[in-house]
């Protein structure tokens, strides 16, 4: 019995030194882990409370539009953009906004939301979207060479075709026939080169990029 109690105070003491040396650095570690663990807690709390926020102005932008409202919805879209940025509720919102301000005639600022959603907006299909419809808006608006900028910039497989076609579009409306051509033929073989789970219902859509790479006949 005492041989066991001889035995077990070594060991007290052995514990006891040990601690002596590295029970400040085994503190310092719990406390760390303990703090990160504690900050990663409230940064997922943080990150679900400017969701939840950001869905109900969201929703505000959509009820806004509905009722046809375009001051109310722009107002909308750009408090949830200052306020709630890294949320896809912004990116969404921008684009969403953007559509109704084009449609009304303040292009303005329709191109102001969609700018900020290419460079911005959290998503990288949301920024390939809002890249594509401010190419768009800047096509119509005849600023060809700003909206042939923007169309440069290599998206995603699944926005390709639709990339190539308003670039032809911008090249036949500039006379530029052949460089159209091309592009609509680069079109094309994005869309062939899709999956059928990518493309979806791409029959009609090839129907329209091959009538108008057609129109376009042996531009050279």
């Amino acid at each position: 019995m005492a041989a066991y109690d001889l035995e077990e105070q070594e060991q007290l003491d052995e514990l006891k030194t040990w601690w002596k040396m590295h029970g400040n650095l085994v503190t310092a570690i719990a406390l760390a882990v303990a703090l990160a663990a504690a900050a990663w807690q409230g940064w997922n709390w943080w990150q679900r409370k400017q969701s939840a926020e950001a869905s109900v102005l969201y929703a505000a932008v959509q009820q806004a539009i509905q009722a046809q409202d375009i001051k109310r919805s722009r107002d909308l879209a750009g408090e949830l953009i200052d306020k709630y940025s890294g949320t896809a509720y912004a990116g969404m919102a921008a684009l969403l906004s953007a559509r109704a301000q084009a449609d009304g005639g303040d292009v303005k600022t329709a191109r102001a939301q969609l700018a900020w959603a290419a460079e911005i907006a959290k998503d990288d299909a949301l920024r390939d979207l809002a890249r594509l419809r401010l190419a768009a808006v800047m096509a119509d608006d005849k600023d060809y060479e700003a909206a042939l900028k923007q169309l440069a910039i290599e998206p995603a497989a699944s926005f390709a075709p639709r990339y190539g076609e308003l670039k032809g579009d911008i090249l036949a409306a500039q006379g530029k026939n052949a460089e159209a051509k091309g592009a609509y033929e680069t079109a094309l073989a994005k869309l062939d080169a899709l999956t059928k789970t990518e493309a979806g219902h791409s029959g009609a859509y090839r129907e329209i990029l091959q009538t108008k790479l057609e129109a376009l006949g042996s531009a050279k």
